[in-house]
């Protein structure tokens, strides 16, 4: 049985690196590790899913730029080490190793943006097992969420059909999470985000203009509307669902004119309130006021409206939520190691045969193989090098390079990656009906399972 100590925590800032969002068996494993002689051993680490959610026909990876971010910031500080020596986590030489802990190993991985499929080796981790395994908790922590969110919103963007996204989830989940799911939702294609920080942090637009209570905040709804008209002008988007849309509707219009930006639906039959505030827009004159819908939207909800005249959508607590799968399910394995330490010691594969949860041995890498109209036919997973055909697409990708971070980029182009990509999938991906993977695994050489 494990028993849980009650902790002390030091009265001293902690700082702002990565290291301790961590779980407490990646030390006790270094430190038996370095006790044992081990922990010096090269070893690989690859990332996976074993299989998609349900229904899902593809993945996206999400989180990488977060996570090259946290590598780079994970080394232990005096207050964590603090931390550490004062709840007996961990012994004298396992402090004094994790003093001078960075990580200087090599990591590759699927690009930002890109599809993925089960198995797929979206991350490999290559380092001495000491310096590697510590980097588990984090890498899962961010690319589970954050491939989550991503390729929820994915499937969002396809439904709409080129209707533009808000993310507007931020009070639905956690602060700081709000800020990556901004983050990821606008890699998978989201035209905005509610959220400043993300705004702040990776230059994701922002947008928002009122909500109910600004409405009941004034004498009349009248009132409400003529002051946000008079601060954000004309163009603004006014949400009309208060008290009664269509004369909310008729007041929009009389005050803006016909310039009106945007008018906002929040609750009720949405695609019915759509085409009769459409249709009274145009009476009016207002043919170019825009129609956003918002509440409680998913994509099946957004596939549901394809028809309904909206200009665009906002989505909330299921963009937040992975819509029903709030993980990926991805898993950090060791797949190789050597027999000794030092960098002449033999590499071997190694791999889990545990019932439902086998891994398969070796350093791999991917390729996607495309037909001669540019279509995916295939994930091919090589032990060792990919050896490309002349229309395969090479996944991986240098991120840290003997612990230098050598795979940042901007935004936009893991934003652009993924319009790519999704591009190249055949037609089925993009249904919402359950089905298999859009792409099909495939092992090359012997890396199957023992």
């Amino acid at each position: 049985m494990v028993h849980a100590a009650r902790l002390r925590v030091p009265d001293v800032d902690h700082g702002d690196g990565t290291a301790l969002l961590t779980d407490q068996y990646e030390l006790t494993m270094l430190q038996a590790a370095l006790r044992s002689g081990t922990a010096d051993r090269r070893a690989v680490f690859e990332v996976f899913a074993r299989s998609l959610p349900a229904g899902r026909r593809y993945g996206v990876v999400a989180g990488t730029g977060r996570l090259l971010d946290a590598i780079e910031a994970f080394c232990f500080e005096p207050a964590q080490l603090e931390f550490l020596a004062a709840n007996d986590i961990v012994d004298e030489p396992t402090l004094q190793w994790l003093e001078k802990y960075r990580f200087t190993g090599n990591v590759h991985g699927y690009a930002e943006g890109d599809c993925f499929f089960p198995e797929s080796p979206i991350l490999v981790v290559e380092g001495t097992f000491g310096e590697a395994v510590l980097l588990e908790t984090l890498a899962l922590s961010i690319l589970n969420h954050d491939c989550a969110i991503a390729s929820a919103a994915s499937r969002m963007v396809q439904a709409a059909q080129d209707r533009p996204l808000i993310e507007m989830g931020s009070r639905r989940t956690h602060e700081r999470a709000a800020v990556a799911a901004a983050r990821a939702a606008y890699i998978a294609g989201f035209a905005t985000t509610s959220n400043l920080e993300a705004g702040r942090l990776y230059g994701v637009p922002t947008a928002g203009t009122s909500a109910h209570s600004f409405t009941l905040l004034h004498d009349s709804e009248r009132h409400a509307f003529e002051a946000q008209l008079a601060s954000l002008g004309a163009d603004t988007t006014l949400l009309v669902d208060t008290y009664d849309v269509e004369r909310a509707v008729g007041t929009g219009v009389e005050l803006a004119g016909p310039a009106l930006g945007g008018v906002r639906l929040d609750s009720g039959d949405l695609g019915a309130l759509a085409r009769r505030v459409r249709e009274q827009l145009d009476a009016l004159g207002a043919a170019g006021t825009r129609i956003v819908v918002t509440g409680d939207l998913d994509e099946y909800g957004i596939a549901a409206l394809a028809a309904a005249p909206v200009d665009g959508y906002g989505v909330g607590t299921s963009l937040v939520t992975g819509s029903g799968a709030p993980t990926t399910s991805l898993v950090y394995k060791l797949v190789a190691r050597a027999d000794g330490p030092g960098e002449d010691a033999p590499v071997r594969p190694v791999a889990k045969r545990s019932p439902g949860k086998p891994s398969r041995g070796g350093r791999k890498t991917a390729v996607r193989r495309l037909d001669g109209h540019g279509v995916a036919h295939a994930e091919a997973i090589f032990l060792g090098e990919a050896a490309p055909g002349p229309r395969d697409r090479v996944l991986h990708v240098p991120l840290v390079r003997d612990g230098e971070v050598v795979g940042r980029e901007p935004l936009t182009a893991s934003r652009e990656r993924h319009a790519r990509a999704v591009a190249e999938l055949p037609a089925s991906a993009v249904r919402l009906s359950r089905g298999e993977p859009a792409v099909p695994t495939e092992f090359v050489g012997d890396g199957t399972r023992p």
